[in-house]
């Protein structure tokens, strides 16, 4: 799915649009986690990326493509856009609100949480360059888990 980052409505759109595939694959265990990690990774998308080689001009539309592929055991999720700066994926244990005492606010910061919800969520995270340029992030969540969770 090709979406464009100006849209108002594309994190949305590409919410619905994985949700209608993955029902019409059977796949409505794994809806919920990769709905918000589509949502997560095109969110980051319509608030941090610029194309190379130019600025982001009124009436210039940011690219984003969102794929789907389905294996035996797991669900690969990409999400591509046209700026090849890496993303800052997260690394280390996660903090924990009752390690600060009573400064716990500091440790929740406004902005960033996106990267961390989806490797919280997916079993793999990761990223790779786009072939002329860009970048794809990529999450793997396993089916097996997934279904697991879903039915206890």
């Amino acid at each position: 799915m090709t979406l464009f980052a100006e849209s108002p409505d594309c994190v949305k759109a590409a919410r619905d649009m994985v949700g209608s595939y993955l029902k019409t694959w059977h796949l409505e265990h794994a809806v919920d986690d990769a709905r918000l990690v589509v949502s997560e990774l095109v969110g980051n998308v319509v608030h941090h990326v610029v194309p190379d080689n130019r600025l982001a001009l009124p009436g210039s539309g940011r690219r984003i493509d969102v794929s789907l592929m389905t294996y035996p055991e797991v669900l690969v999720i990409g999400v591509s856009d046209e700026d090849s700066t890496p993303p800052d994926l997260p690394v280390g244990e996660f903090f924990s609100p009752d390690l600060a005492g009573s400064f716990s606010e500091a440790l929740l910061p406004d902005r960033g949480r996106g990267l961390l919800i989806v490797q919280r969520l997916a079993d793999a995270v990761w990223w790779s360059p786009g072939t002329r340029a860009g970048k794809t992030v990529w999450c793997r969540l396993d089916l097996d888990r997934l279904w697991a969770e879903n039915s206890a």
